[in-house]
């Protein structure tokens, strides 16, 4: 079956974007990092496997190559490596750690395991004049993370700077273009990173800064309808900041052609059936059909309990239900999602390890009998949020946290009944009150409740013994949801959330709080 998608991701063929940046992906989360903070940039990057051949390179015509970090040593047997081809095709390549070491090791310089690895903040010791580096100062704090050194560097290479656990923490050679930095320009505790990687773009590469909201915008609608045609689509609207997106985006390029299906999976936060449709129907008449299937998604959860089990019954009930769907639309042949690059990373895109399947990616059925539409599939969510401004959505979606696409269902820990959502729903929505109220909700990534109900805990309520479920109240800060740290929510708003679900919320006699950072945990439960 084949998948209709933007073709961004892919590892053959010319890129959409006239100037872009690849990053060669070996085997961590750094190359999504990386990508954004090119994006952050304007200018348009492409994320490729380590198996990229040259020749592929050439189709996509990149104006410089990024190789990531990643978490083996070079001289590990089997370790990721690269086409030797891609060296000689004269585009300038930067590599950061991992990929600064395979530089050395392919072209000349040698790395060897340090004596005392390096991790975290360090200071950088200027040694030469750099274009990379440009006017870093000296003893700039830089991010490690690396076990082996570079000894030398590659044969003809300029050393540019060092550190207290590595010899060579910068290296170049401007005729050949290829540079390299041992740490980590692309995290937040590099401070100057960014400005590192704009160099390399601007000054190296040349690259121009013209991603924008209106160019992926343009870019979109143009891809869309050249995939689509004439036939007919159906959306599968959450009411989410990204489902929302990709449905405006889809109706800008297909028009009428287009029906959007809100399915109420009796999973859904409290009134929020009634807010997505009343926004799309009136504010911007989009054809939209509500489909009632609470009954078959609690009949088809019942007795599962494994949360990666939960993802694919959820997702394969999705899928049916559109069909379905579909059929009473001249048969429509296209589905809309609207999927995130983080989505695809954590449910194992590439070369990066599964960490849990999403509904949308993981989940979906082999015999799926529709063809995906997924023009969101390679944004992050800060992009995703600036093209829904350029676009009309209002600040109540827009802004609105992101919530998993199972729903209440992975926020139950165990067994999904009608009884447990409706008290998670109710807690819920009293998080969500008080946030507001307490003016942090924008400044949380995420903040949510989660059930329980494997659990019972004893109380004393009313002078009465009580036997019934806790609830854990997970608040989190965060860039993009590859990591994040918990929020430190005032103690104030904690006891009115506290209070508020005790007293409120029938089932639950106690309140906890995740005190977790990503990693070692996720976000979600589940």
């Amino acid at each position: 079956m084949r998948k209709a998608e933007p073709n961004i991701n892919s590892s053959a063929g010319q890129p959409h974007w006239p100037e872009s940046i690849l990053v060669v992906d070996f085997g961590a989360q750094y190359a999504q990092l990386i990508a954004r903070r090119i994006r952050q940039a304007h200018v348009y990057s492409e994320i490729v496997p380590r198996t990229v051949t040259a020749a592929e390179i050439v189709a996509k015509s990149p104006r410089g190559i990024i190789l990531s970090g990643g978490p083996q040593s070079v001289h590990v047997e089997g370790a990721p490596s690269i086409d030797k081809g891609i060296y000689e095709l004269g585009i300038p390549i930067l590599g950061i750690c991992y990929g600064a070491q395979l530089l050395a090791r392919d072209l000349g310089g040698e790395v060897a395991k340090s004596p005392v690895g390096e991790y975290g903040r360090t200071r950088l010791n200027r040694i030469q004049p750099s274009l990379l580096l440009g006017d870093l100062d000296d003893g700039t704090d830089v991010w490690m993370s690396h076990a082996d050194e570079i000894i030398l560097p590659p044969a003809g290479a300029r050393v540019s700077a060092s550190s207290p656990g590595a010899r060579v923490a910068g290296f170049e050679d401007g005729d050949r273009g290829i540079y390299g930095v041992q740490f980590h320009p692309e995290v937040s505790h590099t401070p100057k990173g960014q400005t590192v990687l704009e160099r390399f773009l601007y000054e190296v590469c040349k690259c121009k800064p013209s991603w924008t909201g209106e160019s992926i915008i343009a870019r979109s609608i143009e891809e869309v309808a050249k995939e689509v045609g004439a036939e007919g689509v159906i959306c599968a609207l959450s009411g989410g900041v990204d489902s929302s997106v990709a449905a405006v985006l889809v109706h800008e390029a297909v028009g009428d052609q287009l029906t959007c299906v809100f399915v109420d999976t009796g999973l859904l936060r409290a009134g929020e059936a009634q807010q997505v449709t009343g926004t799309f129907r009136n504010r911007f008449h989009i054809r939209l059909v509500s489909v009632d299937a609470s009954e078959r998604f609690f009949d088809a959860l019942a007795g599962v309990v494994d949360p990666e089990e939960k993802r694919k019954v959820i997702g394969e009930m999705f899928i049916r239900v559109f069909e379905e769907t579909a059929k009473a639309f001249d048969g429509a042949r296209f589905l809309v999602q609207g999927t995130l690059y983080p989505d695809v990373v954590e449910s194992g895109y590439g070369d990066t390890a599964t960490i849990k399947s999403h509904h949308n990616v993981g989940g979906l059925p082999e015999d799926m009998g529709l063809d995906l539409v997924e023009p969101l599939r390679d944004l992050f969510k800060d992009e995703v949020r600036e093209i829904g401004q350029r676009l009309g959505l209002p600040e109540e979606i827009l802004w609105r946290q992101p919530f998993p696409g199972p729903g209440l269902a992975v926020r139950i820990v165990g067994e999904v009944t009608p009884e447990r959502v409706e008290i998670l729903r109710q807690a819920d929505a009293i998080v969500d009150e008080e946030m507001i109220k307490a003016g942090v909700y924008r400044d949380l990534w995420q903040g949510f409740a989660v059930l329980l109900p494997t659990v019972r805990t004893v109380g004393v309520m009313g002078d009465r013994r009580s036997y019934a479920y806790p609830v854990v109240l997970r608040a989190v800060t965060s860039e993009d949801a590859m990591t994040a740290d918990w929020a430190r929510l005032p103690y104030d708003l904690l006891q009115r959330i506290s209070t508020r679900i005790i007293g409120e919320v029938e089932g639950i006699n106690r309140v906890l709080y995740d005190i977790t950072s990503k990693p070692p945990s996720t976000i979600e439960w589940e």
